[in-house]
């Protein structure tokens, strides 16, 4: 079964969904959140973000110990700023040297209210890619891919199909 309860709970005067699909796209969230923040003086609650992620910016919600179980670093191409190597973590959930690349972090992100979504059918092709990788069987792999996303995501059944819910939840779309 399906927890879509979540949309319920989006009570924001202005709600969007930013329809993920660029590993470098996390920085027009806060951008977003900025522009209503000092233009409007609104934040989370009286804003809702939404960072849908299919497939491509997969790399975003998985934990650092689903980078050291499955080839994510080299298969995306995400390269660790520190060690200049495939990442064997996940740059995206912190970090940054100065301000504007610290607020466009995951848990920074999270911590101003935004949700974060992983498309399931998406992560059953992610299983089959990765597990393939690492010669395990596809649905082991799914196993440990879906439990592996951070406590905080949202797994949903189709990304196209949440788009569309959220939208119909007042949420404006921008693709990323």
């Amino acid at each position: 079964t399906w927890d879509l309860g979540w949309l319920e709970a989006l009570r924001g005067k202005h709600r969007q969904v930013f329809d993920m699909d660029a590993l470098d796209g996390l920085g027009v969230v806060p951008n977003w959140l900025n522009a209503h923040e000092e233009v409007l003086g609104l934040r989370h609650p009286e804003v809702d973000a939404i960072v849908g992620i299919g497939g491509s910016a997969f790399p975003i919600n998985a934990s650092d110990e689903l980078y050291h179980k499955f080839p994510i670093g080299e298969e995306w191409k995400v390269t660790d700023p520190e060690t200049q190597l495939h990442a064997l973590r996940n740059i995206y959930l912190e970090g940054g040297k100065t301000q504007k690349e610290k607020e466009k972090t995951v848990l920074a992100l999270q911590g101003r209210g935004v949700i974060f979504w992983q498309c399931n059918n998406a992560l059953k092709g992610i299983a089959e890619r990765l597990a393939t990788l690492v010669k395990r069987p596809q649905p082991e792999g799914y196993q440990e891919l879906r439990a592996g996303l951070h406590p905080w995501v949202i797994v949903v059944p189709a990304h196209t199909m949440l788009i569309g819910l959220a939208q119909e939840h007042g949420c404006s779309y921008e693709k990323i």
